[in-house]
């Protein structure tokens, strides 16, 4: 298992558009149409990284927990599925379905939604505002794969209390640490 940090987009920036299949539906979606009332959560996620797996119950839960006050949550694995093939879209359907996946889990074929996002470890998070403007960029929480830590979600549920209580996101946040993304023939960008 190799860490690989966040590249941490700068804050401010305006969340690339995309449209992508979701493997769930089978529908291809776009971001216009997932975007939240209140604010956008974006993870660059896959089904085999044991830091995906790890923090996957807390997502969850946070997710049906603030979806309910207009945070949306949108999954993105962009992971070569050629090299790793247990993140090819049929698997990411039926883990989404074992897992009951309150979110969209979309797959970026081509991989230039993470690059758009420069995107580069799973899990990777991103909160958005309103208008699609990045407040947020990092880890979930201090908790990593067997370092005793519980998973508490407690940086980005942070993150997105200031934007439903209309404050500040603290500019003081950590890079998530997880698998680096998959590129296609060991091509990172």
């Amino acid at each position: 298992m190799a860490d690989t940090s966040s590249k941490m987009l700068p804050l401010g920036t305006k969340a690339p558009f995309f449209d992508l299949l979701d493997t769930i539906t089978d529908m291809t979606i776009d971001l216009e149409s997932l975007k939240g009332k209140k604010g956008t959560v974006i993870m660059f996620i896959c089904n085999h990284c044991p830091f995906v797996i790890h923090v996957m119950p807390k997502i969850i839960d946070m997710a049906k927990e603030y979806q309910k006050k207009g945070i949306s949550f949108i999954g993105i694995s962009s992971n070569d599925v050629i090299n790793y093939p247990q993140d090819a879209p049929h698997l990411m359907k039926k883990i989404a379905f074992e897992a009951d996946y309150p979110f969209p889990y979309l797959y970026d074929i081509t991989q230039k939604v993470a690059k758009s996002y420069d995107a580069s470890c799973t899990p990777d998070f991103y909160l958005f505002n309103t208008n699609l403007i990045l407040t947020y960029r990092g880890q979930l929480d201090d908790s990593r794969p067997g370092n005793g830590i519980q998973v508490s979600g407690s940086d980005l549920r942070n993150a997105i209390k200031a934007i439903l209580y209309g404050e500040e996101t603290s500019p003081d946040q950590k890079p998530s640490i997880g698998c680096g993304i998959k590129w296609k023939d060991n091509q990172q960008k």
